[in-house]
C-alpha cells in the first residue's frame, strides 16, 4: 500500500448545507452525482456524502454511527485484485476487515477496513479514475 490518501469522504446530515459551507469558504464543486458532492484538492478529493448512505455502504445501521466520526479515508488502487491483496494484509497488521471486497453497481470494486483505532478506510478500484503514476487521484480521471 503506497503512503497516500486518494479520497476523504465526510458523512453529512444535510448535503446542501454542507456544500454551502465549503462554497462560502471559496471551494468550487467538481461534480454532484449520486448524492456525493466532490471537491478536487491537490492530488486528492473530498466528497460530501449523506450520512445514511455512508452507513449503508459500511453495512451498519445509522444508529451505530451515532457518536462516531462520520468519515472514511479512501485509498484507490490501480487494479481490482489489489483490493483483496490489501484486505489480506489487514488482520496481521492489527486491523479489521469490516466489509469484504464487493463489486459496486457503477463498475467499481471496494472493501472497508479499519486500523487498530477504528479509523475506517475504503480500499477501492475505480476503473474510470485510477490513481495517476505519481499516486495522485483526480475525480473522473
Amino acid at each position: 500500500m503506497e503512503q497516500r490518501v486518494s479520497l476523504i469522504t465526510l458523512g453529512v446530515d444535510d448535503p446542501i448545507r454542507a456544500a454551502a459551507f465549503y462554497e462560502a469558504l471559496g471551494w468550487a464543486q467538481v461534480e454532484t452525482e449520486d448524492g456525493i458532492t466532490v471537491y478536487q484538492l491537490l492530488g486528492q478529493v473530498i466528497g460530501l456524502y449523506p450520512k445514511d448512505k455512508l452507513a449503508e455502504d459500511l453495512g451498519i445501521g445509522l444508529s451505530e454511527m451515532a457518536g462516531a466520526p462520520s468519515m472514511t479515508l479512501g485509498y484507490n488502487v490501480r487494479e481490482k485484485h489489489e483490493v483483496a491483496e490489501i484486505c489480506a494484509q489487514v488482520p496481521d497488521a492489527g486491523g479489521r476487515v469490516l466489509k469484504e471486497p464487493f463489486d459496486i453497481f457503477w463498475g467499481g470494486h471496494s472493501a472497508f477496513i479499519s486500523d487498530p483505532d477504528g479509523h475506517v478506510w475504503e480500499v477501492s478500484h475505480n476503473p474510470f479514475a485510477p490513481p495517476r503514476a505519481d499516486g495522485s487521484f483526480h475525480w473522473n480521471g
